[in-house]
Parts: C-alpha cells; structure tokens; sequence
C-alpha cells in the first residue's frame, strides 16, 4: 500500500508540474498573439503550492530533505537517535499547528475567488493543512521505523542501497 501511494504522489507532482508548465507556456504565447490567458497564472500557482507539498513530503519520505546536522553528526548513534526523536516531536508539533492553521485559514477563505480564475481560493489555501497531514503521517512512520530499529528519524542509513532513487 505504502508503494502504491508513494507512486501515485510521485504521478501526481509530476502532473501538476508538468500542468504547471503548459499553463505558463501558453499563457506567454497568448500574450504574445494578443489573447492572453488572464487566468492561467492563478491556476499555475495554485498547482505549484500543490507541488510543493507533494514534492516535500517525497523528500522526506526519501530523507533526502536538507538537512543541518553540523551539531548532531558527531553524536554517538545512540545519543543522536534520541535528539532525532525529540527534533521528530517538534516537527509534528509544528505540523499540527500549521495543519489547524491552515485548516482555519481555509474556512475563512471559502467564499474568496483567486484572482481571474473563478476557483475558490480555499482550493489554494487546503493545501496547507493537507500537505501538513501528509508531512506527519510520513514522519510519524520515520518515528515507529526509528523506534522499531534504532535507526534515525531524519537521515537515511547510510548502509541502505540507494542507486534506485532518483534522487541519488
């Protein structure tokens, strides 16, 4: 299940990327011909906070997020799990907090219309408690994994064999 979902994101960002490009693109054509597509920009970042999100959680998914880890890289495994783990509980007390946030932010802005588009603007503004939710779910399995192995949270084991990646 967990590989199907991660396919279907991957699918959908690529999508939404690739949707984000052809709105661009025929918005600058439009405008050069004299017929621009007004509404085409809105849309296009619309998506693009959508990608954001999709692309963020991959990354974490992946470990492949940035990371500073110039204080704890020197830590001995045991004692860098254990400040991974309490780091892990402040991300999802953040994302909890941005996911209400987000969520509050969306109701206010159902009524709103984005720009030219004529779409609410809560279609924008969910993607910040959704993308929020996806961000803990993923990092809540990082924390049962870690628990379970005595791994870290943040940062891929080193021992893994990542030539399938695409990211490296």
């Amino acid at each position: 299940m967990s590989a199907l979902v991660a396919r279907l994101e991957l699918f959908a960002a690529k999508a939404l990327l690739a949707a984000i490009v052809v709105l661009v693109f025929a918005a600058a054509v439009g405008r050069t011909f004299g017929y621009p597509l007004v509404w085409s920009v809105d849309v296009a970042q619309l998506l693009f906070i959508w990608v954001c999100f999709l692309g963020a959680n991959r990354a974490l998914r992946l470990k492949t997020h940035i990371g500073v880890d110039f204080f704890v890289r020197n830590l001995p495994r045991a004692a860098r799990h254990r400040v991974e783990l309490v780091l892990a509980i402040v991300v999802l007390a953040f994302l909890g907090a941005l996911a209400v946030s987000g969520y509050k932010l969306t109701m206010m802005n159902w009524q709103r219309v984005y720009g030219d588009s004529g779409i609410s603007y809560a279609w924008v503004t969910v993607a910040v408690p959704v993308g929020a939710a996806m961000l803990a779910i993923t990092l809540v399995g990082h924390v049962v994994g870690a628990l379970r192995s005595g791994g870290l949270v943040f940062y891929a084991d080193r021992t893994v064999d990542r030539s399938q990646s695409q990211l490296g």
